[in-house]
């Protein structure tokens, strides 16, 4: 198929992906041909449902031997988000018949197309899953509020939930940040609605907090209390300042042993970055990597070792998913099916199984702080500071956006190095 011209082809429709960065650019005029093939194809039939339509046209495609499935895959992506995403409706009618609204709302469908478009966006699954609880959660509570039959949710129901979290459940302001969220996503990426202005909704409060820290004795005592790979996980979360998925999503060649760097992929905020490899863990992590290697030659002779690699990039890079270095540097110990592709893969471990090995640690260790698998994140930069590396270098190293984020550490050593003198010391102190 040759390429359409880009100015003559939906160029609102060009402008809204280009603008939102849904596509490749390159391929922005390929996806305006679909949608005003799809276009021309529904003038032909007024009155039809969207789902009807869409499979039609999917199918005139497919009796099309010149045009190849990834084409048709393209040109069904392309139908999707110009009609849900570019005009916003969620059930349309299509050949002049308006669109059906959401006077029968189903929210059945929607949770669909909010999944599709977390999917355009390459959101991880773990935020896929949690955006699809709170809009779960949010239905329900219309549901117990205005009845069974709840028609399109209004900017006003999201001040009226936001507000029933915050006094009626008394969650937490990170708990509600997160629903908030999701219910932004919602209305702004999949309804196309304003949500208006929120400064009213009853917002969960939060002070100020100081992360826990764990002094250099108390982080040998819990290294003391794990082996095998659980140790070497706990050495690198601490060496490196890696946050628990962080870890997680390692992949063999992100590892550089000459270098003595480990890059973390799409961090935070969907940022790359780079932070040290302990040159302690390195003997014990070449040989737990050759381990990983010999798991993955095992794979591919059952006919298996294809990794998920994120943003498509399996389509750009066909082989890439069964070669070793994207393998994951901590794989599970058992095959899976991917939830999204259906597919049987090796994921990484288990971020529940990183934590209780910790948990069970500390807790033989015998300390009593609230220390958790991040804790090991908040001591690694504070006793950075203690030694004297500069407050910049280790903003770049734990990737914060902000120096005033990584200031917290400064708060955490004043009060270790500066505790006062109980009056109760200084009276037995002074006494002859």
């Amino acid at each position: 198929m040759s390429e359409p011209n880009s100015k003559s082809v939906l160029p609102e429709f060009q402008a809204f992906l280009s603008s939102h960065k849904l596509v490749p650019e390159k391929n922005i005029p390929f996806y305006a041909y679909w949608a005003s093939r799809f276009l021309a194809f529904c003038n032909e039939r007024a009155g039809t449902d969207f789902s009807t339509a869409a499979t039609e046209f999917r199918q005139s495609l497919m009796t099309d031997q010149r045009i190849a499935d990834w084409q048709i895959n393209q040109a069904e992506e392309a139908v999707r988000l110009y009609v849900v995403n570019f005009k916003g409706d969620i059930n349309p009618k299509f050949g002049g018949v308006e669109s059906a609204g959401m006077e029968e709302f189903n929210a059945g469908r929607l949770i669909d197309e909010t999944k599709r478009f977390i999917r355009v966006k390459h959101y991880s699954y773990s935020t896929e899953r949690t955006y699809i609880d709170w809009i779960n959660r949010f239905f329900q509570y219309l549901k117990e509020i205005k009845g069974v039959r709840v028609g399109r949710p209004e900017s006003e129901d999201i001040k009226n939930y936001l507000t029933h979290l915050a006094v009626k459940k008394r969650v937490s302001s990170s708990t509600q940040n997160q629903a908030f969220n999701a219910l932004l996503f919602l209305f702004r990426d999949v309804l196309k609605a304003d949500v208006g202005d929120l400064s009213k909704t009853v917002r969960a409060k939060r002070g100020q907090k100081l992360p826990v820290v764990l002094s250099i004795e108390e982080v040998k005592a819990i290294l003391k209390h794990l082996s095998g790979t659980g140790l070497l996980i706990a050495q690198i979360l601490y060496g490196a300042g890696l946050r628990l998925m962080e870890l997680a999503r390692l992949r063999v060649k992100d590892i550089d042993f000459d270098m003595n760097v480990i890059t973390v992929r799409s961090g935070k905020g969907d940022k790359d970055r780079s932070t040290v490899l302990p040159a302690s863990v390195k003997d014990n992590l070449r040989a737990h990597i050759e381990k990983v290697k010999a798991l993955h030659e095992k794979d591919l002779a059952a006919g298996y070792g294809e990794v998920y690699l994120p943003d498509a990039l399996d389509r750009k890079y066909r082989n890439a998913g069964r070669q070793i270095g994207w393998q994951y540097v901590f794989p599970s110990a058992k095959l899976s099916v991917d939830p999204r592709s259906g597919k049987v893969r090796r994921h990484h471990i288990s971020d529940k199984a990183i934590q209780t090995a910790f948990a069970n640690a500390v807790k033989k260790a015998g300390i009593v702080k609230h220390a958790t698998v991040h804790t090991l994140r908040h001591t690694f930069a504070t006793h950075l500071l203690m030694s004297g590396v500069n407050i910049r270098e280790i903003q770049d190293l734990l990737g914060h956006k902000s120096v005033e984020t990584t200031m917290i550490y400064t708060h955490v050593l004043r009060d270790m190095q500066n505790v006062p003198q109980s009056p109760l010391d200084a009276l037995y102190n002074n006494r002859e």
